[in-house]
């Protein structure tokens, strides 16, 4: 299982899975705490969500824009 933390287009995933499968891994699963619906370009399963939210930044827990915001102790949506 590969944990991501935002799944957005799906770039990573695709980037992943085809590591993995390079590596003939016969089982793979993707987890992601936010998913963003709205903006996932890929055909790959997300075996697991977290939350579904919509296509806007936020940042907090680990999350950063442009490196700030990332040492916050809670997920916050950016205002646009």
């Amino acid at each position: 299982v590969v944990v991501e933390d935002i799944v957005d287009t799906g770039n990573t995933i695709e980037e992943l899975k085809s590591i993995f499968k390079e590596k003939n891994v016969k089982h793979l699963k993707f987890a992601t705490l936010f998913f963003k619906p709205d903006a996932y370009t890929k055909d790959i399963k997300i075996d697991y969500i977290g939350m579904r939210i919509p296509n806007k930044f936020i940042v907090g827990y680990g999350l950063d824009y442009d490196g700030l915001g990332r040492n916050l102790p809670d997920v916050y949506q950016l205002a646009q």
